[in-house]
């Protein structure tokens, strides 16, 4: 064998044994997260929407962890959808799953974002929606209920601004810093 042959096959090697390491992460991923609820029952009423707009939906990721991806039934993967806020909540239609309700109690911020996992855009590019997940309570362990964000981008600002101000006004509670990151407002390099 030539060392050119060896080299190639050094690296398909290689290659496949990162292959293998990713989907064997991925996995891990999946049966880690395949207990944490998406979203909450829908209500038997659907409410009276407030505004609603085209997204594409990036990501879910523990608070304050952008980089960490959670595989979430129906959040685990990026997809084209809708936001959609109501007098009652959130809903999220993503495609290739079933809809999502995150009800107006269980929202605690929304605020502007520059990246998250898979995605970095302009200052304040995306809107982070962060919320309480629907997890049962387990009175055998002192847990907290689980805090996410999730990471939404959409193609018209005035669109985020909308979807921002209803879920401000709907809440009441949320912390709301239109126009600003919480990583600074400086130049993209994008």
């Amino acid at each position: 064998m030539s060392s050119r042959t060896v080299a190639t096959i050094i690296t398909v090697l290689v290659l496949l044994g990162v292959l293998a390491l990713m989907l064997r992460s991925w996995r891990r991923r999946s049966k880690r997260d395949a207990a944490l609820p998406a979203g909450y029952p829908q209500p038997t009423t659907p409410g009276r929407e407030l505004v609603s707009a085209a997204a594409l939906y990036v990501a879910t990721t523990p608070r304050d962890q952008p980089l960490e991806r959670l595989n979430i039934p129906g959040l685990g993967f990026r997809a084209r959808g809708g936001v959609s806020v109501t007098d009652q909540g959130v809903l999220l239609e993503l495609a290739g799953s079933p809809t999502l309700f995150i009800p107006a109690h269980a929202v605690q911020r929304v605020t502007d974002a520059t990246w998250a996992i898979d995605r970095a855009v302009e200052p304040g590019g995306l809107l982070l929606l962060g919320w309480v997940l629907n997890a049962p309570a387990d009175p055998t362990t002192a847990t907290a209920p689980t805090s996410v964000d999730s990471y939404f981008r959409f193609s018209d600002p005035a669109d985020r601004r909308a979807i921002s101000e209803a879920l401000a006004t709907l809440t009441g509670n949320v912390s709301s810093a239109s126009g600003s990151t919480e990583f600074g407002t400086e130049e993209s390099e994008v």
